[in-house]
C-alpha cells in the first residue's frame, strides 16, 4: 500500500513530466505513467526529425524512465479522437478566417478527458501533469493560479478545464522554477534530459508550416482561394494574395507586396477572400468580445471587474475592465492593444489567479 495513494501521471518523455512522475514516486505515491499518442509524425509530411510529445523517441524516453523507477507505464492511443476533434477544428478555424489555438482545445477536450477516464478505470485518486501552474480549493471552487516561474507559467493554456477536472488534478511543477527542475533531473542522473531542447510547435505541424499542412489536408484548397484581393483599410485594392486561410492578423512577413511602408494584416474577410492590410497603428484595438467562456475562480461575474487580460500565450497582459454577458465577455482595455486575432484564447487574471477565459470573437474600437 502506498503512503499517499494512487496517482496517474501524464508522461510525455520531457523533463517536466519526468520529474513530476519521479518526484511523486519518491514522495510515496503509487504512480501510474501514461503516454498519449495523439498524432503520427509520418503523416504530417513535414520531413522534420521527430521532437514533439507524440514522437516515438519521446514515448521510448517516458517508458525508460518508468521502468527505471518501477512505475507501471502504458501508452494510450487517442489518435482517432484527436484527429476528429482537434485537427478538424484547426482546419475549420483557418477556413473561417480565424487563428486557432489547438493546444488549448486538446487539453480541454481530449487529454484531460482521456486521463480522467483512465484514472477512474485504474482507481487513481488524482491525475498529475508537468504544467507550470497551481490549483487550490477556495470558496468552494478550484482555482488555477500562475506557476512560480513567471517565464514558464502555463496557466494560459489551462483556462478551459472544468471544475470537475481541476478537482482531480495536481500540478507539482507549479511550486518550482525551471532551473530547479533541471537541477533535480541532473541530480537523478537525467543529464541528457535536462539539456534536451524543448519543442514549442503544434504536434501535428512539426515543421511549423501550417500553410503546408492545410494544403496537404485539402489538396484543392490553394486553387480555390488563390488570387483574392489585398486591400487597404480604405478599401483600395493593392494586389492579389495566395488565399485568405494562409494569413493571420498581425502578420507582416511573407505578404510579398510593397507600397513603400511596412504593411500588416489587419483583418481577414473569408466571405470575399479579402485580406485587409494597414500600418502598425491600424492593428490597435481598445476592446474585444470573447465567446465560449469557461469561468474558473468565480462561477460568473455579476458586475464589471478589473483584470489583466492576455490575448496570446507570451502576452504579458493588459489592464482591462471585463463584464460578462451570458456566455460572452466584453473586454475594455485601459489602453491600445495590437493584433487581437479572432480564434485565439483570451485569459483573464486577478493578480495571479485565473478568473476564466474564452475564444476571441472580434476586436473593436470604443
Amino acid at each position: 500500500m502506498s503512503k499517499h495513494g494512487k496517482i496517474l501521471v501524464a508522461m510525455s518523455g520531457g523533463i517536466d513530466s519526468t520529474v513530476t512522475a519521479v518526484m511523486l514516486a519518491e514522495e510515496g505515491y503509487e504512480v501510474v505513467g501514461i503516454t498519449m499518442k495523439t498524432w503520427d509524425y509520418e503523416t504530417s509530411g513535414g520531413g522534420k526529425k521527430e521532437t514533439g510529445c507524440c514522437s516515438l523517441d519521446s514515448i521510448n524516453d517516458a517508458r525508460t524512465i518508468a521502468v527505471k523507477y518501477g512505475i507501471h507505464h502504458m501508452i494510450l492511443d487517442i489518435r482517432e479522437e484527436f484527429g476528429d476533434f482537434v485537427i478538424n477544428n484547426f482546419v475549420e478555424e483557418y477556413m473561417a478566417g480565424r487563428t486557432p489555438n489547438p493546444c488549448v482545445l486538446c487539453n480541454t477536450h481530449i487529454k484531460w478527458e482521456a486521463l480522467l477516464k483512465r484514472a477512474n478505470m485504474l482507481e487513481c485518486e488524482f491525475i498529475a501533469t508537468g504544467h507550470y501552474a497551481n490549483v487550490r480549493l477556495e470558496n468552494g471552487r478550484y482555482v488555477i493560479s500562475k506557476g512560480k516561474d513567471e517565464n514558464k507559467d502555463q496557466s494560459y493554456v489551462l483556462w478551459g478545464l472544468s471544475q470537475q477536472s481541476l478537482a482531480k488534478t495536481r500540478f507539482p511543477m507549479g511550486q518550482y522554477r525551471k532551473t530547479e527542475i533541471k537541477q533535480m533531473a541532473i541530480n537523478r542522473g537525467f543529464t541528457e534530459l535536462a539539456t534536451k531542447s524543448e519543442s514549442y510547435e503544434i504536434c501535428f505541424v512539426p515543421d511549423n508550416d501550417y500553410r503546408g499542412f492545410l494544403k496537404r489536408r485539402d489538396p484543392g484548397l490553394e486553387a480555390r482561394v488563390d488570387g483574392g484581393n489585398f486591400v487597404l483599410t480604405d478599401g483600395r485594392v493593392i494586389g492579389k494574395h495566395r488565399g485568405y486561410p494562409f494569413y493571420t492578423v498581425g502578420q507582416r512577413k511573407g505578404l510579398e507586396i510593397a507600397i513603400g511602408e511596412p504593411l500588416f494584416v489587419v483583418e481577414i474577410q473569408p466571405e470575399t477572400n479579402t485580406v485587409v492590410l494597414g500600418n502598425l497603428d491600424d492593428l490597435n484595438r481598445n476592446g474585444m468580445w470573447v465567446r465560449g467562456l469557461n469561468m474558473v475562480k468565480y462561477a460568473s461575474l455579476t458586475e464589471p471587474v478589473e483584470a489583466l487580460t492576455k490575448v496570446r500565450y507570451k502576452d504579458p497582459g493588459n489592464l482591462s475592465t471585463i463584464s460578462q454577458h451570458d456566455n460572452r465577455m466584453k473586454v475594455e482595455f485601459h489602453g491600445e492593444v495590437k493584433a487581437i486575432a479572432p480564434g485565439q484564447s483570451a485569459v483573464f487574471y486577478e493578480e495571479n489567479d485565473l478568473i476564466g477565459g474564452g475564444w476571441i470573437e472580434s476586436g473593436f474600437q470604443l
